[in-house]
């Protein structure tokens, strides 16, 4: 029986970890040029309706 190559795993490993690395990096750029307004939020998607508070969350009764 052949034995497992672990540094090839390993490799493989370390090559996957970079890639996703570098398109996460890649990704903040693209959001970072488009501007304060962006696409998709902020980087964990906090203020998603808004960061000046125009839109009130789902539910939230309004004045009036």
């Amino acid at each position: 029986m052949a034995t497992p190559n672990y540094g090839y795993e390993k490799r493989q490993k370390e090559l996957a970890k970079k890639k996703k690395k570098e398109e996460k990096l890649k990704a903040k750029a693209d959001r970072k040029v488009g501007g304060p307004e962006g696409e998709g939020g902020g980087e964990d998607g906090e203020n998603e309706a808004g960061q000046d508070g125009a839109a009130p969350p789902a539910g939230t009764p309004t004045a009036g």
